[in-house]
C-alpha cells in the first residue's frame, strides 16, 4: 500500500453518504410541483377535447403513473428545466419525447389490465415505455435508431423497469416472436396501419397509432379487432407525430 494512502474514516464517510442521499431528495423534490402542475394541464387539455375523446376525464390509474414517472430522467439534461412542460422536448436525433397530454391520451384509450402484453413501436426515451410498465406486466419496445434504443434500454434498467423488453430494428414489422399482443402503442406517424401489426394484435385487442404524413394532417387513429377478429378504427384526433421510419 503507498504511504501517502489514507482512509476515509467511517464517520466521515457516512457524513458524505448523508450529505449526497440529502441533495438527491432535495433535486428530486425539487420537480413535485412542476410535476403536478403538468397534470393538471393534462385535465385540463382532456376537458378542452372531450369532444374529440368523447369522455371529460382519463382513467385516474394513468394520471397517478404519470405523476409518478420522472420525466426529467427521460430527457437530455439541458432539457431538464422544462421536463413537466406540456409539450414534446428534443431527445436527438431529430427525436421528440411526446407531448405529456398526449401519453396520457394514448395510454387511456389502450384500456390496460394488469396482465396485459403491450408493444411499443418507437422507444425514443423510453418515456412511454415506463409509464405503460406501470400499468401491465409485459412491455415490449421497439426502437429503430440503435443509439437511442440502447440508452433507453439502460436507462429502464437503472430505474428498474425490470418487465420492459428492448430490440433495436423496424417497428413497422412488429415482434412476432412475443406476439400476440393485448396493446399496441405507435408513437411515429404512419402513412396506414402496417399490417403486420393488426396481425400481432390479440382479438379483443386495441392498439393507437398517429396516421397520416408529415406535412399533412394527421390523426390519432384508434384499431380495435373484437374477438371474431373483426378490425374497426376511429379518428380521435388531430396530432403532429415525427414520422415512422424504416424500409417499408
Amino acid at each position: 500500500m503507498p504511504k501517502n494512502y489514507r482512509s476515509v474514516p467511517k464517520g466521515l464517510a457516512w457524513v458524505w453518504l448523508s450529505f449526497l442521499c440529502s441533495a438527491l431528495a432535495v433535486a428530486e423534490e425539487s420537480y413535485l410541483k412542476p410535476r403536478q402542475a403538468m397534470i393538471n394541464e393534462i385535465r385540463a387539455g382532456v376537458e378542452m377535447s372531450q369532444q374529440f375523446l368523447e369522455k371529460g376525464t382519463l382513467d385516474e390509474r394513468v394520471l397517478e403513473v404519470m405523476l409518478k414517472v420522472p420525466r426529467h430522467r427521460f430527457v437530455p439534461e439541458d432539457q431538464r428545466p422544462y421536463a413537466y412542460d406540456n409539450r414534446p422536448l428534443p431527445i436527438g436525433y431529430g427525436q421528440t419525447i411526446s407531448q405529456p397530454y398526449i401519453v396520457a391520451v394514448m395510454t387511456d384509450l389502450l384500456n390496460l389490465e394488469k396482465g396485459d402484453r403491450v408493444l411499443e413501436i418507437g422507444t425514443g426515451s423510453g418515456y412511454q415505455a415506463a409509464i405503460l410498465a406501470e400499468l401491465t406486466d409485459a412491455v415490449f419496445t421497439i426502437e429503430i435508431i440503435e443509439e437511442l434504443g440502447r440508452q433507453a434500454g439502460e436507462r429502464l434498467e437503472q430505474l428498474k423497469y425490470d418487465n420492459v423488453q428492448t430490440l433495436v430494428g423496424d417497428g413497422y414489422y412488429g415482434w412476432p416472436s412475443e406476439s400476440p399482443f393485448d396493446a399496441i402503442v405507435v408513437t411515429a406517424a404512419a402513412s396506414h396501419i402496417p399490417p403486420p401489426l393488426i396481425k400481432q394484435l390479440k382479438p379483443g385487442g386495441r392498439m393507437i397509432i398517429p396516421v397520416g404524413s408529415r406535412f399533412m394532417v394527421q390523426h390519432l387513429v384508434l384499431v380495435t379487432k373484437d374477438k371474431d377478429g373483426k378490425v374497426t378504427t376511429r379518428q380521435v384526433l388531430p396530432v403532429a407525430f415525427v414520422p415512422l421510419t424504416g424500409e417499408h
